[in-house]
This record gives structure tokens, C-alpha cells and sequence, in this order.
């Protein structure tokens, strides 16, 4: 086996609270957001689990949870390295509306192709294989490598962006990627094969 990579949603952010799409926009945390990251860190303590490195994008949101995560581990020195490639899916013309205003604007039916489809973005925006097509050359580059030296490595990023890393970890369809949730605050822990294949996968589930 060689290394390990933990991959954690932010907490709830305040437009998540308030079930706005927000894509590339930068709210901050709940209340709520905030003592789920601090709670992923204390699970992620628990485990024994010790990041060698982190890897977060550049919207506040996960940058915050990444520190509360490191402050629980008492590692807030720890090297993190911040990129725009680990950005949630950029909503577009979406971003900032409330999704209940888009359905009535759009229609049911169209903005729910536009959440869950694989391959169709929303006006102005990206679809979820177009984040990927952001995100895995990413993660082959940058994230990859430090766990093929048998590392552990933080991820902390968007429900999206790890959507497209759990996509080709668990070698799921575009039709089964979009059906799955990522819960905020929830470290998922692999375990990875010296080929990069997955030995193992666990959910730290409070």
C-alpha cells in the first residue's frame, strides 16, 4: 500500500444555509459550516490520521474548513498549497440566485438538468466534466505524486470538485457521479495501491 488522502467538503457555507447557488462566489461559513470542519478535524485526530500536506482551493470557504481541520490537529503550519483547479463548479448565470427563484425562472425540469446532468452546464457556467476536466489533470500533477511517496494528504474543497476526484477513484459512470452526495464536514479517508488504485475507502461519519 502507499499513502493516504483524505478528501473533506467544507462546512456549510451561509448561501448553502440559505440554498442560493454559489459556484465561484466566496461566502463565508455558518455558524453550523464553521463546527463542521472543526468536527472533521477532531474525526480525522481520531483516525491517527496525520496530513504530511494539504491541498485546498482558493474560495474561503474551504480554506477555512482546511484550518480548522489543522487546528484541531494541531498542525496549523502545516504546508498548504491553495489552487483555483480545486474550485467548485462554476454555476454561471446561476451563481448568487436562489434555486428555487431559477426553477421558476427556467423552469423544474431545465434547472434540474443543469444540477445533475453530467455534461450540460448552466448559461455561462461549467458542467461537472468540465470541472473534472480542471480537477484531474490536477490531481495527477500535484495531489497524486505526494501520495504515491506514501504520504497522507488533505484535500479540503467543494461538493463538485470532489465529486470529479471520487468519479474516477471509484471508477463511477457520469450518471452514478451526479447522484451522489458529498456531505459537508464528512472526511472520506483512501488508502491508495503503489499502481494509484484504491486499497481502501472509509467514511468518518460523526
Amino acid at each position: 500500500m502507499s499513502g493516504t488522502l483524505i478528501l473533506v467538503r467544507h462546512g456549510q457555507s451561509e448561501w448553502n444555509l440559505k440554498n442560493l447557488f454559489t459556484g465561484w462566489r466566496d461566502p463565508g461559513l455558518s455558524d453550523l459550516g464553521h463546527e463542521e470542519a472543526k468536527s472533521a478535524g477532531r474525526r480525522i485526530k481520531a483516525k491517527g490520521l496525520r496530513p504530511d500536506i494539504a491541498f485546498t482551493s482558493v474560495l474561503s470557504r474551504a480554506q477555512v474548513t482546511n484550518d480548522h481541520i489543522l487546528d484541531e490537529l494541531g498542525m496549523k503550519d502545516l504546508q498548504t498549497i491553495r489552487d483555483q483547479a480545486l474550485n467548485e463548479r462554476d454555476y454561471g448565470d446561476l451563481s448568487g440566485l436562489n434555486k428555487d427563484d431559477a426553477r421558476k425562472k427556467w423552469g423544474e425540469e431545465q434547472v434540474h438538468i443543469w444540477r445533475r446532468s453530467y455534461d450540460v452546464p448552466p448559461p455561462g457556467g461549467e458542467s461537472l466534466r468540465d470541472t473534472g476536466a480542471r480537477v484531474w489533470p490536477y490531481y495527477l500533477r500535484m495531489i497524486l505524486p505526494q501520495v504515491l511517496r506514501g504520504r497522507t494528504v488533505l484535500v479540503s474543497a467543494h461538493g463538485n470538485s470532489l465529486r470529479a476526484l471520487v468519479m474516477v477513484l471509484d471508477g463511477l459512470s457520469g450518471e452514478e457521479i451526479v447522484k451522489m452526495e458529498i456531505a459537508t464536514g464528512v472526511p472520506l479517508v483512501y488508502r491508495l495501491n503503489p499502481d494509484s488504485t484504491v486499497a481502501s475507502k472509509e467514511i468518518l461519519e460523526a
